[in-house]
């Protein structure tokens, strides 16, 4: 382990609440993390403290461990294949395939859950401030989106057309843990308005709910990418390790390769 040099000239600026590593201990946000959180805390609370510097409540607990449990795995997506090609491009960088297997997510692939989020905290600052229903604030925002052709977030999905299974439940667990409030009621004023906008029902998926029962659990704006983030490194881990002993990467990129055909200038003979 480096540490930083000491010298006269060296004067630290800034500082940080999140912690610091002494000679006999450690300390995070002010506990003792041997004393204190090891052994006491599950990896999710802990997660959420790190957040916070707060003891997260049950709900709160409950509710992140059901996002990522939700989110975590969901079949050969993009960024479980960029993660099993290039660890079998380059056996020694597990580390390189998680990386590269989280670095393509954006508002398409799980980072729709962060702009899904912000839809709707936008949506309930716009009913508190202009005294409007949140039915009459979503029929806003879907025209404004509609008119602007930008994306819907946390709607529609290309397995699930008739409704994700995985957003019901969530739902279904935030009212049955008392924990559903106005985040996910502006959900479903956003859900209740599509139809009559874009002429068609748009399902819901697990990307619109994940902000929704977050955000009435009292987790942080702010940090809303983080829990896609952590779940899928957990499903990236576990392919990584099934790619070492039942190799599919080279088959993926193959499989590429043949489900294109070139259509640029021929080379002369």
């Amino acid at each position: 382990m480096s540490t930083t040099p000491t010298s006269s000239a060296f004067t630290p600026s800034g500082s940080t609440h999140m912690a610091i590593a002494e000679v006999d201990r450690i300390v995070v946000r002010g506990k003792d993390l041997c004393r204190d959180l090891i052994g006491q805390q599950s990896f999710t609370a802990y997660f959420l403290f790190l957040l916070t510097g707060e003891t997260p409540s049950a709900n709160l607990v409950r509710v992140a461990d059901a996002t990522m449990v939700s989110l975590a795995e969901h079949g050969l997506v993009p960024s479980v294949q960029a993660a099993r090609m290039t660890l079998a491009a380059a056996p020694e960088s597990v580390q390189g395939a998680v990386a590269a297997g989280l670095l393509g997510c954006g508002p398409v692939i799980l980072g729709a859950s962060e702009t899904a989020g912000q839809l709707l905290i936008a949506m309930l600052e716009q009913s508190a401030q202009q005294g409007k229903s949140l039915e009459d604030v979503a029929k806003d925002r879907l025209q404004a989106l509609r008119a602007a052709k930008q994306p819907l977030p946390g709607f529609g999905h290309p397995v699930h057309k008739l409704g994700d299974p995985r957003a019901t439940k969530l739902i279904e667990l935030a009212e049955q843990w008392g924990v559903a409030g106005e985040h996910v009621r502006a959900l479903q004023a956003l859900a209740s308005q599509i139809e009559s906008v874009y002429g068609r029902p748009f399902p819901m998926n697990v990307s619109a709910a994940i902000p929704a029962v977050l955000l009435d659990a009292g987790y942080p704006a702010g940090a809303l990418k983080g829990i896609p983030l952590l779940a899928r490194t957990a499903s990236l881990v576990a392919h990584i390790l099934e790619e070492q002993t039942r190799p599919i990467g080279f088959k993926l990129a193959s499989a590429a390769e043949q489900a294109m055909t070139y259509d640029g200038p021929p080379v002369a003979r």
